[in-house]
């Protein structure tokens, strides 16, 4: 993709799903929304229309006949930086984290409403920003390797839960961005956010209790009625 911002609607979108109905929906959809969508039915075929093609943005199902859509993710990392979006059932928490460490941008769960997943799209056109994917990730004195399942701050190990983790894998991801409840819940727990529900102000206690409260320096920042950001602010 060139250095320079194309607007929205001459931009070229890649939808890698191997259910038909799923995919007209889409391209529908993207389509009436002014973008230029492609249509790959499987791993094979999406991965060399990814490798080839000139795409703003990779819609990307992960169950897909043949190659599945964590292998074209990992191959296609190995030489381009395409924004991905995963779309897909896969809800576990396991399955996030991995898309996230192979370089996944965002990941969206099925079933979705369509306006969420336009909106994300339309976040990661915005951000234009490459993709982390080393498996060691450092901001300030806090490192995670995404392959040991590992934390440590300033030297000291840090055990966290799969789901922390996940949460952190997230944060550092998105560092410097600001992420409300609603994004965390569906990214993290896969749950559509209710205002009456706690747990996302919850887990992020636990974590800042866990990286934060030891030591002086703060990194998880409340966004008072928006959600939370994480970043150094020496």
């Amino acid at each position: 993709m060139s250095g320079v911002r194309k607007p929205f609607k001459n931009m070229k979108i890649l939808l890698i799903e191997d259910e038909a109905s799923a995919a007209a929906y889409l391209k529908q959809g993207l389509t009436e929304s002014g973008f230029t969508a492609e249509i790959a039915t499987n791993g094979s075929d999406g991965l060399h229309a990814a490798m080839n093609g000139d795409h703003d943005l990779v819609v990307l199902d992960v169950m897909l006949p043949g190659i599945d859509g964590f292998a074209v993710l990992s191959a296609l990392r190995t030489s381009k930086q395409t924004p991905v979006l995963m779309l897909t059932a896969r809800s576990k928490v396991d399955d996030k984290v991995k898309g996230f460490d192979l370089g996944a941008d965002d990941y969206l769960v099925k079933p979705f409403q369509f306006p969420e997943l336009l909106a994300r799209i339309r976040a990661l056109l915005k951000r234009g920003t490459k993709v982390a994917t080393d498996d060691v990730l450092r901001i300030a004195d806090l490192e995670i390797d995404s392959v040991k399942h590992r934390a440590t701050r300033a030297g000291q190990r840090i055990d966290l839960s799969a789901k922390e983790f996940a949460l952190l894998v997230l944060f550092m991801r998105r560092n410097g961005e600001v992420l409300s409840r609603t994004q965390i819940a569906s990214l993290v727990w896969d749950i559509n956010f209710d205002s009456d529900t706690n747990v996302v102000d919850v887990a992020v206690r636990r974590l800042r209790i866990k990286i934060d409260d030891p030591f002086e320096t703060k990194l998880i920042h409340t966004v008072r009625g928006v959600g939370y950001v994480f970043e150094h602010r020496p």
